[in-house]
């Protein structure tokens, strides 16, 4: 329902992404539910805690007597609801689809069993999923921190010991590109059990893994270097080896060792950029662009040794969190009938 006619106060409103804002009624005082949305995000069913209100693009649904919650919750996380969506425009489910949903439920002390521990591994994956955006934001503040400003050549802070305004440069100075061969494999099986990534355009980036046998023999030979995708103007730090799938991919490497790939990575990234709707292959124009980096080179180092430090431990808690939302995706497919 609308809750624009409410006062403010401190009971939750919910949408089909989660917590809008705080009213001073509620549609649900004492009863605990399941939302899941009437229009638009259909398929991300979540617990809510009474006393709520929800907007008139989720429902609410209230177990009955003699069903556990958290069970019931498993329940609507193992539908398919994209495949019950009823409109040709945005995603739509009506109560009627909801309610003649058939499944199966065991006793209710079996149910809370259930629930129990399908509820001990989302307080897992949130408090795993906490840590990572902790550490996500940490990254971005320090990347605001430890780059200088616009109009400005000092960053707030440095490391000790460094005092030198950055100096100007231009991006083609410290990077060199180069068109990788790319391999257009068809019918390729992708298997996340192998080592190689295969590379490609778009904010996907790694399409799947493959085998040695499409491997490159050079991955002892080259440093590491950054991905650099001409279409959507993302950039991603990679090492050796990999695979390209598609022409809009370029390598960037540094021009000279002076400079730290880190470093320049991450001031890479603090550029922002859209290509306009003519530009197709614009790589060549990016690098005229001005960019400030430390004059030392031990600098650079330390900076860039702390980035990397910084994406590794996201690397980490972000594998962590896939797993745990693995295990428990395989753990519902086998718990349920």
């Amino acid at each position: 329902m609308d809750y624009k006619h409410l006062g403010i106060g401190d009971i939750p409103v919910y949408g089909t992404g989660g917590y809008m804002l705080s009213v001073d009624v509620a549609l649900s005082e004492n009863n605990d539910a399941i939302g899941i949305g009437r229009k638009g995000t259909i398929d991300k069913p979540y617990i809510l805690r009474a006393p709520f209100w929800t907007v008139d693009t989720l429902f609410y649904c209230i177990p009955k007597y003699n069903h556990n919650l958290d069970f019931t919750n498993c329940l609507f996380q193992n539908v398919d609801w994209k495949n019950k969506d009823e409109s040709t425009g945005v995603p739509s489910l009506s109560k009627v689809i909801i309610n003649n949903i058939e499944t199966s439920i065991p006793s209710y002390e079996e149910q809370k069993k259930i629930g129990e521990y399908f509820k001990s591994f989302d307080n897992l994956i949130t408090l795993h999923q906490r840590k990572l955006d902790r550490l996500k934001n940490i990254k971005k503040s320090m990347l605001d921190k430890m780059f200088p400003k616009d109009g400005e050549v000092v960053p707030e802070i440095r490391f000790k010991g460094f005092t030198d305004a950055w100096e100007q440069r231009k991006l083609g100075d410290v990077f060199k590109y180069e068109q990788p061969q790319t391999y257009i494999v068809e019918n390729t099986e992708y298997d996340d059990k192998n080592k190689i990534p295969v590379l490609t355009a778009g904010q996907s980036f790694i399409l799947g893994y493959t085998d040695e046998h499409f491997g490159i023999k050079e991955a002892n030979e080259r440093n590491p270097v950054i991905i650099f995708d001409d279409f959507t103007t993302s950039s991603h730090y990679v090492d050796f080896p990999f695979k390209v799938k598609s022409s809009a991919i370029k390598l960037l490497t540094l021009s000279t060792t002076k400079d730290n790939v880190y470093c320049a990575y991450n001031v890479l990234k603090n550029i922002s950029y859209l290509p306009v709707s003519h530009e197709r292959h614009w790589i060549s124009t990016f690098t005229k662009f001005d960019i400030l980096l430390p004059k030392s080179v031990d600098e650079k180092e330390l900076i860039g040794e702390y980035f990397k430090l910084l994406d590794n431990l996201i690397t980490l808690h972000q594998r962590k969190l896939d797993k745990l939302k693995n295990i428990k995706k395989s753990m519902l497919d086998n718990m349920f009938v």
